[in-house]
């Protein structure tokens, strides 16, 4: 399967602005600086559709991108940016808590980027737990596999392999495309489940 069309439809805060018609949902989940921007535009091909920046902690919405007319594409505002003042950084959890326990959102894939260049943080771990505890389907994206020593990549993913077991770990990198194309399948095969 091929992502054909991807455009921006919203930023949303609640589910009184949820866009409608409902349609299932892939989320992309992960900490400030993770590298969703990035994962996002090579997923789609699209150079710009989100807009990474350059200061972490900026997406304080949780951004919807129709895809191929038949599902959204959901980026949530990231995690875990001690810079980010404390009454936003409260709201942007409340956000990612909503949205990870509202079941009127039919989430088929809840991706999980995790830095493969430092490995997963406790952040992270809250999150995944959050996630399947409202029994969403989480996919682990090993982000930045591109990146620093080698050895240390493969320690870090093997860690993060066994910590967030039975999730499927997917290697990935922006730069290089590696892991796009199982990103894509996972995605299309998750899409197709039966809510």
């Amino acid at each position: 399967m091929e992502i054909k069309s991807a455009v921006f439809i919203k930023g949303v805060i609640g589910s009184e602005g949820l866009p409608q018609p409902p349609r299932p949902v892939a989320a992309f989940f992960g900490r400030s600086n993770v590298g969703k921007s990035s994962v996002i535009n090579t997923l789609t091909r699209q150079k710009d559709l989100a807009h990474a920046n350059k200061r972490a902690g900026r997406t304080t919405e949780i951004n919807y991108f129709l895809v191929n007319d038949a599902w959204y594409l959901v980026d949530l505002p990231g995690y875990g940016y001690a810079n980010v003042p404390g009454p936003l950084r409260k709201k942007m959890a409340g956000y990612i808590s909503w949205f990870a326990a509202d079941m009127s959102i039919d989430v088929r894939a809840a991706v999980l980027i995790v830095d493969a260049e430092i490995g997963a943080k406790d952040s992270d771990r809250e999150i995944f737990k959050l996630l399947t505890e409202y029994g969403r389907p989480v996919i682990i994206l090993a982000n930045k596999c591109d990146k620093g020593r080698r050895l240390d990549i493969e320690k870090n993913i093997a860690v993060i392999v066994k910590e967030f077991a039975p999730a499927k770990v997917i290697r990935h990198s922006a730069k290089t495309g590696e892991g796009r194309g199982e990103l894509l399948t996972a995605l299309f095969e998750e899409k197709e489940k039966t809510a």
